[in-house]
């Protein structure tokens, strides 16, 4: 992170994760700034991430993740843009490819698509809506702009790449945990559902979530990943219940 030229820029959204920023900043050796965008965290994370040379700016993310990753995009200097979360982790492979690439692509060239794998307790995750997933990480600074409050999208002016090598995500490393995140996020979600004008029914919190749990666990196989597949496809389907379900009382109100 002490190069001359700013080429490729790290963007970080966080809020309490003294727990994995550390390993997260120092797995970013290969980019040559690193800007943390803290959502009024309580623990150390600042303090950590402000220790190992990042740039960090503290913003209440408001229930947008969109907005605090445009802000974060903005407060950037490199050339290229690699959106990272706390708990992910670049590959050393990918490390080299995202370097070679960003330096041989031609400029009509916006983006790259990052393959993920999802280690949930130990193991990948094989099967259900995380398995194959092609997530727009790695993009040119205004290119484009991210959209929608939560499961958020960027939207690129230009052509954009798919990335051979694997980011490594580690996710709700406890059943307890993934239930917290499960409740912060379907709020968000709802938010964001009513914003969009969606309408919540009773039909919607009932039927949808069965009919999530029977594409998860089912259709796209998670039950080969056995008990882990089984809770992430239960806790999935829950997601969408309390989300449809919070959308519900919030209109009814």
């Amino acid at each position: 992170m002490d190069k001359n030229n700013t080429f490729i820029s790290a963007v970080i959204l966080t809020k309490n994760e003294e727990k994995n920023i550390r390993k997260c900043i120092k797995n970013l050796y290969f980019c040559d700034e690193v800007v943390v965008i803290d959502d009024l965290s309580k623990d150390k994370t600042r303090e950590i991430a402000f220790s190992l040379g990042a740039k960090v700016f503290e913003r209440f993310m408001d229930k947008d993740v969109s907005g605090q990753s445009n802000y974060g995009m903005n407060k950037a200097s490199g050339e290229w843009i690699l959106f990272i979360d706390a708990d992910e982790r670049v590959s050393k492979k990918l490390a080299k490819e995202i370097e070679m690439m960003t330096r041989k692509c031609p400029s009509n060239i916006k983006g790259f698509y990052v393959k993920r794998y999802d280690i949930m307790w130990g193991k990948i995750l094989t099967h259900g809506e995380l398995s194959k997933i092609r997530l727009l990480r790695l993009v040119r600074k205004g290119s484009g702009y991210w959209n929608r409050r939560v499961h958020q999208s960027f939207i690129i002016k230009g052509k954009t790449g798919i990335l051979k090598n694997y980011l490594l995500h580690y996710p709700h490393q406890s059943v307890s945990e993934f239930i917290f995140s499960v409740n912060r996020w379907s709020t968000w979600h709802s938010i964001a559902n009513d914003e969009e004008g969606k309408i919540s029914s009773v039909i919607k919190i009932f039927v949808w979530p069965i009919l999530h749990f029977v594409k998860n666990y089912i259709l796209k196989f998670g039950f080969i990943d056995g008990v882990r597949g089984l809770i992430f496809a239960a806790l999935m389907s829950f997601h969408s219940f309390l989300a449809w379900g919070k959308l519900y009382v919030k209109q009814k109100e």
